[in-house]
């Protein structure tokens, strides 16, 4: 059956850059491109509304929560830092593992030479980021890309639904794993199936005893024979999180019985919930997380930044991280086309190398930290991530 035709199309004014994605990576991008003085767009799907309670009752969360020390001499190079601290996210002082034994080992960021990492309010951060690229001179729409043609971005506005044809000397492609635009100009390579089922659970004693202040204040991951968990605590409440991968998904962890119930199989994830079960487990939400790369990552009139560009397991901890560096490289790489078009193609191979770099860094500790976990060598997902296992499959 054919569909319906989409509202008339309209053609709006030419800009020198449209970014599409009101994330980290595109609000660092348009706030980069903005701060150089060029008329710049960015798409936000997700509107400006303040966070606020679901139907439910349960609290609105983004996953991706975990910003690491690193992040603070960027962020102060973005004139972001001061800003950001004034935001109170809460402190990450380190992680706990039972990676490789059934021990659980610490890892501490108190000799760490950028101090302390953080637990992110997604939702605040992200809004911290656009501010600051409106506050440069961006324009920020509700609107959502769907392709690119030539040198018109086609979006559909968030508040009529109509199509608009967006005219624009630059697109930045900062749509995460959609890779909306990227995908017509090359393909994207799955990493693997990964995916995440996760919750939420509401505090039910906001008051933590001082013992547990600094346990409390990490992330704790933990090994399974089907994957592995983890749990943070948020300001939302506590944050727990189960990967695997999609074709080894149990379907019960689509329910809060079922996933309590193969979360009460874990030995120290449990041990933060005490005061929770069943009872309060909320339905499960579910997320992509396999990693990605984009080839070619640029092209005459385009740039891919952020998840859209190279996407991580999120056991690396480094996605927004990476979204931030790849958002303000992309915003730089498109404003110096802007201002010398003479020197398009090296700019674009100067970004293509920084993303290369990444990749060779990302591709060699991923492949160590799986390497470390041989408890179970006849389980598919471990025998996927070591040397020689099942490849994933290629995306167009």
């Amino acid at each position: 059956m054919t569909p319906a035709p989409p509202h008339r199309v309209r053609l709006s004014g030419p800009v020198d850059a449209v970014v599409a994605g009101g994330g980290p990576a595109g609000a660092v991008a348009a706030l980069v491109l903005a701060r150089a003085g060029h008329r710049v767009q960015l798409l936000d799907d997700g509107g400006r509304a303040p966070p606020r309670a679901a139907p439910c009752g349960r609290p609105v969360f983004k996953i991706g929560e975990f910003l690491p020390p690193i992040a603070r001499p960027l962020l102060s190079d973005l004139g972001l830092l001061d800003g950001f601290l004034d935001s109170g996210h809460p402190v990450s002082t380190g992680t706990y593992a039972a990676w490789g034994s059934a021990t659980l080992h610490g890892r501490s960021h108190l000799f760490d030479p950028y101090g302390h990492g953080w637990h992110l309010d997604r939702l605040r951060f992200d809004a911290l980021l656009r501010d600051a690229a409106v506050a440069a001179g961006a324009e920020l729409r509700q609107a959502t890309a769907l392709d690119r043609l030539d040198d018109h971005l086609i979006v559909r506005e968030r508040t009529t639904g109509a199509v608009v044809e967006l005219s624009a000397r630059w697109t930045v492609d900062a749509t995460g794993r959609r890779c909306v635009i990227g995908r017509r100009h090359g393909h994207c390579r799955r990493q693997d199936r990964l995916v995440a089922a996760y919750v939420v659970f509401p505090d039910r004693c906001p008051a933590e005893p001082a013992a547990r202040a600094d346990a409390e204040a990490r992330t704790l991951v933990e090994a399974a024979p089907s994957g592995w968990w983890y749990t943070t605590r948020i300001p939302a409440g506590r944050l727990v999180a189960h990967l695997t991968d999609a074709d080894l998904a149990d379907p019960s962890l689509r329910t809060p019985q079922g996933f309590w119930h193969a979360l009460s199989r874990t030995v120290h994830v449990r041990c933060r919930l005490a005061g929770h079960g069943p009872a309060v487990t909320p339905v499960p939400c579910w997320a992509p997380a396999h990693g990605l790369r984009l080839t070619p990552t640029a092209g005459p009139g385009w740039v891919a930044a952020g998840d859209a560009a190279l996407a991580f397991d999120p056991l690396s901890s480094q996605g927004i991280l990476t979204a931030l560096h790849t958002g303000a490289r992309a915003g730089q790489t498109v404003a110096d086309c802007l201002a010398d078009g003479q020197r398009t193609s090296a700019a674009l191979a100067d970004y293509t190398a920084f993303l290369d770099g990444i990749a060779a860094a990302y591709r060699k500790n991923h492949a160590y930290a799986y390497d470390q976990e041989q408890r179970w060598p006849l389980s598919p997902f471990w025998d996927r991530r070591r040397a020689g296992g099942q490849p994933p499959p290629r995306i167009a």
